[in-house]
């Protein structure tokens, strides 16, 4: 009889069987790659499939006939079949894609999200050169929430029961009870337009000490809302931690109590909060809607209001699609973060 073959779910490949991490990663990058194509496919037939005329966007209402609109319909392409649209988006994101409007030839670079309607400039121009005035807002609004909550939480975890624990969480949950939009706004109009104690919003071409003032107010009302979620979750994470029977251990062998709080506490604590940490900052790098409107900040999330109240669907689809990835890729990191903080998810 032959050698029996090994059994498991790696005898195909002894590489990933020898290296689980690897084995891991790899699984969350074919994930992730299959919620982005997911994610496009339904964009798509949401937007282009349904009752809304792409070409009506782009016709001007005073000139705009049949004709004309038929025109625009063909320059776009859209009187081609769905499939084949989506065949020629879907090429454009890896070859890019030329688009006819005017009788002018556009040509738009990889990965191309498409052609403005509104604007008659390609999506990645529209959303591309804001995309760094999202991230600048929501990296420092991290700075801040990860700051404040984190500090705070653990304050009121080492002084359970006292005063001090039950003022800081009383007022995280005052402060985080109020509508975020009415806090931004009173940021907005007394401490900057009313008072002058914080710079309003300018872009990067005034200079880089003048731009990061200018996203001191809307990083830091951000920041500190978020913050009040940062502490309660960090408060209970440190409480359970601290009731686990290594740390009851450590304490009976000695051990300094700073230590025990540092190295053995805190670090398991910190898992959970990895996990929504790295969602929250997909979040904001996917758009902060509201503080971007109100401050003025032209990032994304700004465009992507004004692309709705214009009905620009590419715009719309390229944030949507640019949300995603962003999403995807912040959870990837969050998995494989988690792996080297948490050692047992390498055996799952």
């Amino acid at each position: 009889m032959g050698a029996r073959r090994p059994s498991g779910p790696h005898h195909g490949c002894p590489l990933l069987g020898r290296f689980p991490l690897l084995t891991y990663i790899l699984r969350r990058v074919a994930l992730a790659l299959s919620v982005i194509l997911a994610t496009l496919v339904s964009a798509f037939l949401l937007f282009f499939a349904g009752p809304s005329d792409p070409a009506q966007a782009m016709c001007p209402e005073t000139r705009c006939n049949p004709q004309r609109l038929e025109q625009i319909t063909k320059s776009l392409g859209l009187d081609k079949p769905l499939s084949q649209q989506f065949l020629e988006y879907f090429k454009g994101l890896f070859v890019g894609r030329d688009f006819t409007y005017a009788g002018d030839t556009v040509h738009c670079g990889a990965p191309c999200l498409g052609y403005s309607f509104s604007t008659r400039q390609s999506v990645n121009t529209e959303l591309f050169s804001r995309f760094p005035n999202t991230v600048v807002l929501a990296l420092m609004a991290a700075v801040v929430f990860v700051t404040v909550g984190v500090t705070l939480g653990i304050i009121a975890a080492i002084r359970r029961g006292t005063p001090a624990d039950r003022g800081i969480i009383g007022s995280s949950q005052t402060f985080g009870a109020i509508p975020y939009y009415v806090l931004a706004l009173l940021v907005a109009l007394y401490p900057v337009v009313l008072w002058n104690i914080l710079p309003q919003y300018v872009p990067i071409s005034a200079g880089v000490g003048p731009y990061l003032l200018g996203m001191l107010a809307p990083a830091l009302i951000l920041g500190l809302y978020t913050s009040t979620s940062y502490t309660r979750y960090t408060r209970n994470s440190m409480l359970e931690t601290l009731s686990m029977d290594y740390i009851r251990t450590a304490r009976s062998k000695g051990i300094p109590e700073r230590t025990v709080l540092v190295k053995h506490g805190f670090r398991a604590a910190m898992s959970p909060i990895v996990t929504i940490l790295g969602l929250d900052i997909a979040a904001l790098l996917t758009g902060t809607l509201i503080t971007e409107q109100i401050f003025g900040v032209d990032g994304i999330g700004r465009r992507t209001l004004a692309a709705f109240r214009a009905q620009d669907l590419p715009v719309i689809m390229g944030s949507v699609l640019i949300g995603a990835a962003v999403v995807v890729i912040m959870n990837l990191v969050v998995d494989i973060a988690y792996s080297f903080i948490d050692p047992r998810v390498r055996l799952q």
